[in-house]
């Protein structure tokens, strides 16, 4: 059983060698373990600090492509170096290394394809009260878009099956952290969160850049997201919306008719029957979505299946592109 720990990194060359140190060397049901930094366009010598702490794999892509892009690119080339678990920790040292054991149990167990790191975020002592009230409303709403309980949304800290690895697609330029969630629930894949701890915090954080950029870009995954994966429910709802609005102009209209004033409110048939046809519209283009949504599914098993090969057979799929050095 071989488990690769990789650590997205961007200019991580003052908190990379804490992180390192920290990583475990032996655990029990594991057989090798190694580690794998993907330097994201650093402009500091991440890299090379890596290769001289003893890192196995250091990965470099030639630009900063962003966090999601970053993570991807691990999960792809920890599967070619044949990992049947994945964990995914921050270069800053925010999580605990020592809880690695506890991530990966419930994968060893069988129980569960995809682990979270639930850093219990109402108690985490390095976010403000604004935070934590908006990382728990985060993870509520996830929760609603992915069918799954789901106490700490936002964390990285997370455990990955070789399975669950090749199944994972991240459209996201943002961020990981929602999207796979919602896959996940969406395919129905068995989940489990552990409680793990946090260390100090050592540098703000650079994915959020304020609560606005913040709010913005996860309310945009979320509902990408949701649409892309639910989006009948979705359209519908639009739809109903729309639909109920009508209803409610075109009965306000037959009130008044019926009680004899019936000349002075001609523009509530008008605005009613066009909300009528929207929602109908909205309905109709909710079904065609739904329709798409069978290719996608089919498209996406059919991408799994081209992953498993290119692994079984020992392909390297990484762009050449996409990679500066590896090693």
């Amino acid at each position: 059983m071989k488990l690769v720990i990789q650590i997205p990194c961007f200019n991580e060359a003052e908190t990379l060698p804490v992180t390192l140190r920290a990583l475990p060397r032996q655990i029990a049901g594991i057989d090798l373990i190694e580690y794998l930094v993907i330097d994201d366009g650093s402009t500091d010598n991440t890299s090379a600090l890596a290769r001289e702490l003893g890192v196995h794999h250091v990965v470099r892509l030639r630009q900063n492509q962003g966090l999601a892009r970053a993570f991807l690119t691990g999960l792809e080339t920890a599967l070619n170096l044949g990992a049947d678990i994945i964990v995914n920790t921050d270069a800053d040292n925010q999580y605990c290394a020592d809880d690695i054991p506890l991530l990966i149990a419930p994968i060893l167990e069988g129980e569960a394809e995809l682990v979270v790191g639930d850093r219990r975020v109402g108690r985490v002592p390095g976010f403000s009260p604004l935070k934590r009230w908006l990382q728990q409303l985060g993870s509520g709403v996830v929760q609603a878009a992915a069918g799954i309980s789901v106490p700490d949304a936002t964390s990285g800290f997370r455990a990955f099956s070789r399975e669950a690895a090749l199944r994972t697609i991240v459209l996201s330029q943002y961020s990981y952290t929602l999207e796979t969630l919602i896959q996940a629930g969406a395919r129905r894949m068995p989940v489990a969160y552990v409680p793990v701890r946090t260390n100090p915090q050592t540098r703000r954080s650079r994915l959020m850049r304020n609560m606005a950029h913040y709010l913005a870009n996860s309310t945009a995954t979320i509902l990408r997201m949701y649409t892309m994966y639910r989006p009948l429910r979705v359209f519908l709802a639009v739809g109903g919306l729309f639909a109920l609005a009508g209803l409610i102009l075109v009965g306000r209209f037959l009130y008044f008719y019926i009680s004899g004033d019936g000349t002075g409110h001609i523009q509530s048939v008008v605005l009613g029957a066009a909300a009528l046809m929207m929602g109908f519209q909205i309905g109709l283009i909710g079904l065609v979505a739904d329709l798409i949504g069978f290719n996608r599914k089919i498209l996406e098993e059919t991408l799994y299946r081209v992953r498993r090969l290119e692994q079984a057979r020992g392909v390297d799929d990484i762009r050449p592109g996409d990679k500066g050095a590896a090693g």
